[in-house]
């Protein structure tokens, strides 16, 4: 078996929704699940199928967002794993309706940040084995810091 690294890395203003699913019809429920959280949102769907045809499905609001989750799943090459993009909206909208969908069996990350995503390659498939998001911690936050915090989620609506 070959672990590998895949970089994928959302442009600013995308984000990135990594999770495996288990079934041709995910790509359906996904973009139901996606397009019904909140009105006029884009975004792009892309899922591995790992059996078959073993082709990449895909559908979405946005054709920018559909080509980035196609181009991401190609990356990635692993069974039974989804993609999707989103264009102007963040994840926290969305992710509860995502684990609600029956075929989806889990999320390995939702972020703006590059990822990397770790890949184990055994010749007759691959898949993920986990995701690295960000970078170090680089220690606690002042009191500076959490005001800094809060008034960002002012900003975007999440706190009064």
């Amino acid at each position: 078996m070959e672990v590998v690294e895949v970089g994928l890395a959302p442009p600013d203003g995308y984000q990135l929704i990594l999770g495996q699913s288990h079934f041709i019809k995910s790509v359906e429920d996904i973009y139901e699940a996606l397009a019904t959280s909140m009105p006029g949102i884009k975004f792009g769907v892309a899922f591995c199928e790992a059996s078959g045809k073993s082709l990449i499905r895909a559908d979405g609001t946005d054709k920018r967002c559909r080509e980035l989750a196609v181009g991401f799943a190609s990356s990635l090459g692993c069974g039974h794993v989804f993609v999707a993009v989103l264009g102007g909206a963040y994840p926290i909208n969305v992710l509860n309706r995502l684990k609600l969908v029956e075929e989806v069996a889990q999320i390995f990350c939702a972020t703006a940040n590059p990822v990397s995503v770790v890949v184990a390659d055994t010749g007759k498939g691959r898949g993920v084995l986990g995701v690295v998001d960000g970078g170090y911690t680089k220690g606690e936050e002042s009191e500076a810091d959490a005001a800094e915090r809060r008034e960002f989620l002012r900003k975007l609506g999440y706190k009064r």
